[in-house]
C-alpha cells in the first residue's frame, strides 16, 4: 500500500528525490490522516529514522545526520510523500523505506503501522 521509488546510484555530493505513493483503499483515501516517515537501513545495521512529517506538513523531524541536507515534504492531494536528498555522502548508502502511522509524530520505527518495500540508495565516493 506504500510504494517507494527514486533510489539509485549517485556520486558523493549529488542529489536524489525519493517518492512514496499510497495506494489501496485504506491509505490512499486518508493519507492526510497519517504521519509519514522515511527510514533507512544499511547492511548489518538497524533501521533508523531519517525524517518524519506531520499530517498537515507543518511539523517535521530530521535525524541529526541529515539535517540541512534532506527535506521531507508531502502532497496529500497526490497521496505522496517526498524526501529530497542533497549533498549525499557515502554513509547515506542504505535501503530507504517510507512508513505511515496514525496519531502523533514519533520517531520509533515500531510505532509505524504501514511500510513500503524500500528503495536502494547508493552513494559512491
Amino acid at each position: 500500500q506504500l510504494q517507494a521509488s527514486g533510489g539509485g546510484l549517485v556520486q558523493a555530493g549529488g542529489s536524489l528525490r525519493l517518492s512514496c505513493a499510497a495506494s489501496g483503499r485504506t491509505l490512499s483515501s486518508t493519507l492526510s490522516s497519517y504521519v509519514m516517515g522515511w527510514f533507512r537501513q544499511a547492511p548489518g545495521k538497524e533501521r533508523d529514522i531519517v525524517a518524519a512529517i506531520g499530517k498537515s506538513g507543518v511539523i517535521t523531524y530530521y535525524a541529526d545526520s541529515v539535517k540541512g541536507r534532506f527535506t521531507i515534504s508531502r502532497d496529500n492531494a497526490k497521496n505522496t510523500v517526498y524526501l529530497q536528498m542533497n549533498s549525499l555522502k557515502p554513509e547515506d548508502t542504505a535501503v530507504y523505506y517510507c512508513a505511515a502511522k496514525g496519531g502523533s509524530l514519533v520517531t520509533g520505527r515500531l510505532q509505524y503501522d504501514y511500510w513500503g518495500q524500500g528503495t536502494q540508495v547508493t552513494v559512491s565516493s
